[in-house]
Parts: C-alpha cells; sequence; structure tokens
C-alpha cells in the first residue's frame, strides 16, 4: 500500500461533538482528517478513493443509513486489496462480549470506547501504524 504524503484518516461518525473531538486529536497528532457522517458514505469515499489514500478509519457503529458493521463488512468485501488490508478501528460505546464479537466478524482490527480515551486512540495509533 502506497503512503500518501500527508497521513490520512477517515473518521466515520454521526455525532458533531464526537467527530471535531475525534478530528483534534488527530491533527494534534499529525493526520489530516476525511470525514463521513454514516456508514455509506464512508464505503463511497473509500471506493472513489486511490489505493494507499488512507492510513486507517476509525468507525463509529451506531449510525443513520448504513452501521459500522455492515459498512466495515461492504468495505472488506469489496474486492479492492488495499481495503481488505486496511485497518479499521471501531468507536462504540457497547464493549460487551456479543458486541466485540461482532466487532471481529465485521472485519474491524480493533476498537476504542466511547466517550474517546485519547491514550487509547493514541496507543491504537502507534500499534497499528
Amino acid at each position: 500500500m502506497n503512503k500518501p504524503a500527508t497521513p490520512r484518516i477517515l473518521v466515520v461518525e454521526d455525532n458533531e461533538l464526537n467527530m471535531e473531538m475525534t478530528e483534534g486529536i488527530l491533527n494534534i497528532k499529525g493526520f489530516e482528517v476525511d470525514k463521513a457522517y454514516n456508514g455509506k458514505e464512508a464505503v463511497d469515499r473509500l471506493l472513489e478513493s486511490v489505493p494507499g489514500t488512507y492510513l486507517m478509519v476509525l468507525m463509529d457503529i451506531q449510525m443513520p443509513v448504513m452501521n459500522g458493521y455492515e459498512a466495515s463488512t461492504t468495505i472488506r468485501a469489496s474486492g479492492r486489496k488495499d481495503l481488505e488490508l486496511l485497518p479499521i478501528i471501531a468507536i462504540t460505546a457497547d464493549t460487551y462480549s456479543d458486541d466485540l464479537k461482532k466487532i471481529k466478524v465485521a472485519g474491524m482490527n480493533d476498537y476504542i470506547a466511547k466517550p474517546i480515551d485519547i491514550d487509547a486512540l493514541v496507543h491504537i495509533l502507534d500499534t497499528l501504524l
């Protein structure tokens, strides 16, 4: 996967306050953020992107139009090798074992619990990137 000139992360979140907070953290860490407000927007943006555009996707689970599980499953099934390997991190308030199993089944690599813990986000960035 080619690295973009400016490291980009796609943040998929329907709550404006959560989006702003996540974007602020990522900007401080040196990342550019592209935004999608539901899973369908995320799928469309990724399928239209040049391979290597994004280093990671932070994907909310509960969203209108298409939830994070559906979006991640669609991304993984797209047939694009880069999207099969792209790290997708769930952002969720539901961290029960059944929810975490759904995250793995949908093809997501890991999760961050809401409200977003800055240290947890930085740890995942350091670990996966």
